[in-house]
């Protein structure tokens, strides 16, 4: 009898709890269901999900990173029909991921036990995470996230709450980088060489060269420069105003977040080093390179990172070094002076200018100055079959990079000035096979596709909402081109493995970088208002990589609120679709053949915006 008691009571209480269960399980089915749908524009990251994202630092070889699905769930046309599986959701990363640089991340770095020589910068350089250890999951902004301010009041000011790092306010307080004020961070264009502003300094390298009115842009002729070490970009911010564009380049170094502060101000910034690998530029690029303390030892390795600067300089093309070596009477600086004086000889650069703590050398117009120099000197020029186009991963050489026959021979680069070189054929058009006719006509094509796309966007846009632009495929730079009347820099991004048309890009006086849509893009996450792929998932399917890597690699690289203009075939615009949820977009404008005449075959235009979402932890410090 006792033991009839017992089951019944037994029964009583596992009916209970089942009835108990299932409401919790109905609970948590309508809770966690209505948090998916993505209607809300502000949307909370799980603490459940904060193990998964601190095991990316964990070093745990075992932990499972996020649960890749098999690449074949990735194709973009099945060919049995069958929808491809797509995530409800995926998972927030850990908050401390929310600067996450995956191919620039020093915990990798750690956690991967690379043998890296520090003296040569390598652990600066890009070493991207295999496909099983790549992230799967959202990166949130900081807590307090803020939309930026707008340009051009973003060049003086941004909110201390997206890039919430003071250290260097402290540090350079002497120099004027930048300085805290209440919410916000503020930047008086000071720098490590001109704390009294960058437009002083700059007015005064054009009074040093002669150039007319003291404005550095030449009259048109100076257009592109490559300013190195560039601290938070205030030199490249006051060359704007000049007509000049600068590709501010700074390693993530213990200077960190400098980058970041750089596009945070809508300024063209990258991450990058002058280590062992040639920099993502083609020779012939800029027009003046510039180093304002910026810490480089230009002697190292037969002058190897010099030689690389003369790679990327056009013919007569300037390099402005401001440094104590300049004008230091120290034993030790004199010495290096010295060195470094007989090293440029060598390579045929002359003093242009030099006052007071500044020289500006020019590179020769021709080949002239190479053939006389003696057999035997040192630096050698580059082997005949040495391609200076060619960067992604190749290793620097300590040689001297001679001009084309063309360039030899009509003393320069033939380029008309800013900004008629922005739709004039260039010249090296012919290293390519391309016509002026086959320009011309891709040049107008993306003029119209460009004002169909801003007709896409226009209810959703105004004159200063969009500023940082990305152009994920720029062939030719067309689409940068149509830009020029509207407030926005492009970065204009040529895949690694097609032809090498950036040099077009820079001819036209545009800049860029080259890249594999495989990996991750060097900037820190939220730097970019529009993304523009056309046919990016088309050529990452050809080479068997993830769709949804690179959906998600976009998610990092857009700001909040942000925009993507998605041009490929129909089955990728599907296929995106499947994702909106997930990722916290939604559909803005579709576009197809039968609505755009300059529709190629079966290309769709997709515009699609980022959503403003926020962990807990975000929502409470905004509240």
């Amino acid at each position: 009898m006792m033991r009839g008691r017992s089951d019944g009571a037994q029964n009583k209480r596992l009916l209970t709890s089942v009835c108990v269960g299932a409401v919790f399980v109905v609970f948590l089915y309508v809770y966690f269901g209505s948090k998916n749908t993505g209607e809300s524009a502000l949307e909370y990251g799980s603490r459940s999900l904060r193990k998964f994202g601190s095991s990316y630092l964990s070093g745990d070889e075992d932990t499972d990173l996020g649960g890749k699905q098999d690449e074949s769930s990735f194709k973009f046309g099945l060919d049995d029909g069958e929808d491809g599986i797509a995530p409800k959701s995926f998972p927030v990363c850990d908050d401390r991921h929310s600067e996450l640089i995956p191919c620039l991340d020093r915990h990798l770095i750690y956690q991967m036990r690379l043998k890296l020589d520090l003296s040569l910068m390598e652990h600066y350089e890009r070493h991207c995470p295999l496909p099983e250890r790549r992230y799967n999951c959202l990166i949130p902004p900081p807590p307090g996230y803020k939309i930026p301010i707008k340009w051009p009041k973003s060049r003086d000011e941004v909110w201390k709450a997206n890039i919430p790092h003071t250290h260097l306010a402290h540090e350079k307080s002497d120099q004027n980088w930048m300085v805290v004020k209440g919410d916000k961070i503020n930047f008086p264009g000071g720098g490590t060489h001109f704390h009294y502003g960058a437009g002083k300094y700059i007015a005064s390298m054009a009074n040093m060269l002669n150039f007319s009115k003291d404005n550095l842009n030449n009259e048109g002729r100076l257009r592109t420069v490559l300013d190195v070490g560039c601290g938070v970009a205030s030199f490249g911010a006051y060359l704007l105003k000049s007509d000049i564009i600068a590709m501010s380049l700074a390693p993530n170094d213990v200077h960190q977040n400098q980058i970041q502060f750089a596009l945070e101000r809508g300024i063209p910034a990258f991450l990058g080093v002058l280590g062992t690998k040639r920099l993502p530029y083609p020779s012939r690029s800029f027009e003046l390179a510039h180093c304002s303390r910026c810490r480089i030892d230009w002697l190292q390795r037969d002058g190897l990172l010099l030689l690389e600067l003369d790679r990327l300089l056009r013919p007569g093309g300037y390099f402005a070094y401001s440094s104590p070596e300049a004008y230091a009477q120290d034993e030790e600086d004199l010495r290096i002076w010295k060195e470094m004086s007989a090293l440029v000889e060598r390579m045929c650069w002359t003093i242009a200018a030099k006052r007071n703590q500044t020289v500006i050398w020019q590179k020769p117009l021709t080949n002239d100055c190479y053939l006389e120099r003696e057999p035997g000197t040192h630096p050698p020029m580059c082997r005949s079959d040495d391609d200076p186009d060619a960067v992604w991963g190749v290793p620097m050489e300590a040689c001297i990079t001679p001009y084309s026959d063309h360039d030899h021979k009509t003393r320069g680069s033939g380029l008309a000035p800013w900004p008629t070189q922005l739709t004039s054929p260039p010249p090296r058009l012919a290293d390519f096979g391309y016509s002026s006719e086959m320009f011309e006509k891709d040049t107008e094509l993306w003029r119209h596709r460009v004002e169909s796309y801003w007709n896409l966007l226009s209810p959703k846009i105004s004159s200063d909402t969009l500023r940082n632009v990305m152009d994920m495929k720029a062939n030719l730079g067309s689409f940068a081109a149509a830009l020029k009347d509207k407030e926005v820099w492009v970065m204009n991004v040529i895949p690694e493995d097609g032809p090498k048309t950036l040099k077009i890009v820079y001819d036209r006086g545009l800049i860029g970088t080259t890249h594999n849509w495989c990996e991750a893009f060097s900037t820190y996450p939220r730097t970019y208002d529009l993304l523009h792929a056309w046919t990016v998932f088309s050529d990452i399917e050809k080479k068997g990589c993830s769709g949804e890597d690179l959906l998600l690699e976009m998610d990092r690289i857009l700001r909040p609120t942000g925009f993507i203009i998605i041009r490929d075939k129909q089955s990728v615009i599907e296929f995106v679709k499947k994702y909106l949820s997930a990722l916290h977009w939604e559909a803005v404008a579709m576009a197809d053949s039968t609505s755009d005449p300059d529709q190629e075959g079966d290309e769709v235009v997709f515009v699609i915006q980022k959503k403003l979402w926020l962990t807990s932890e975000s929502f409470r410090v905004t509240e």
